[in-house]
């Protein structure tokens, strides 16, 4: 159940949206850093492999 939230309805439930949407953003950001640093580490660590070996 939604509280009645008066005059202000609009405004709170737009930044609430916002909020979420901010946060999904992040999320996925951070993910997809998270991917390309482990691809880069992959790279770095077949490199490395190659020229000790």
């Amino acid at each position: 159940m939604m509280p009645d939230l008066g005059a202000y309805a609009t405004e709170i439930t737009l930044a609430y949206v916002t909020s979420l949407a901010m946060l999904a953003g992040l999320i996925l950001w951070v993910w997809s850093r998270g991917h390309r640093v482990k691809q880069s580490l992959i790279a770095l660590e077949t490199r490395l492999n190659r020229t000790t070996q």
